[in-house]
């Protein structure tokens, strides 16, 4: 399709505008950062990897009832969304201590918690998306008691259904992170899962022997991201059994 209006760009994804009104097309780049973008590299196919991804998890949860803002993939880099107004947080669910939670409170990597436990953090780069509470959100107005109702019972549907999925293919969800969007239709309001779900936004290890699966490949020096992503992509079968995963490309 023929490029677009850049609407925004961001470390992993860029906007443009969609072909109707009240329509994105999100543009999956190869960028990987982490540490808020103090590490930088370019991996060849993250991004086809992450687009097929998403648009599977999206469907899925599309089909069980649990609204998102995904419309259609496009090609192997875009997929046409619904233009949302992005609520200003990331929404974290953890069901295994792990990352930000395991050093700040001092527990064991891969510790199971007593039950998934929901955090809020503010999105903003410049401030390293700080953790916020609920008390924070009413009074910064960034989201009333009725929405943050509504965060919880989405943030808790998705875990149960990303769960499930990946449990089935042999892999554990530690933890993972949505951002929700308001979707205006006339004069009614409703909240969807927006941006992406991915490996990038993912923790995932292996049921059996604990390899990680997701971004943290990349912070830690692991190894491949690419051939991490697609196993991913292979057990969900995404991707056909015998494709052999792509070289990573890595530029400094």
């Amino acid at each position: 399709m023929a490029r677009r209006k850049k609407i925004y760009e961001g470390k992993a994804k860029t906007l443009y505008e969609g072909p109707e009104p009240g329509t994105i097309v999100q543009y999956f780049k190869d960028d990987a950062t982490a540490f808020n973008a103090q590490k930088k590299d370019v991996i060849e196919g993250k991004g086809v990897l992450n687009n097929l991804l998403s648009e599977y998890f999206m469907l899925g949860l599309n089909n069980i009832g649990v609204p998102t803002h995904f419309l259609r993939r496009l090609n192997m880099r875009e997929q046409l969304v619904r233009s949302c107004e992005i609520i200003p947080l990331e929404v974290i669910v953890r069901n295994f201590a792990a990352g930000s939670m395991a050093s700040r409170l001092g527990i064991e990597e891969g510790t199971q918690l007593p039950r998934p436990i929901v955090e809020y953090c503010y999105k903003d780069d410049k401030l390293g998306d700080p953790l916020v509470t609920e008390e924070h959100i009413a009074a910064f107005g960034w989201a009333s008691q009725q929405d943050m109702d509504d965060i919880l019972s989405l943030a808790l549907r998705v875990n149960d259904f990303l769960s499930g999925v990946m449990y089935g293919v042999g892999i554990k969800l530690i933890d993972f992170k949505i951002e929700i969007g308001r979707v205006y239709e006339g004069d009614y309001q409703r909240l969807v899962v927006a941006d992406e779900i991915s490996p990038d936004s993912c923790r995932l290890w292996d049921l059996e022997t604990g390899q990680k699966l997701d971004k943290d490949v990349f912070r830690r020096d692991l190894g491949s991201l690419t051939d991490a992503y697609t196993e991913v992509a292979r057990r969900l079968g995404v991707l056909p059994k015998g494709t052999a995963p792509a070289k990573p490309t890595l530029i400094n």
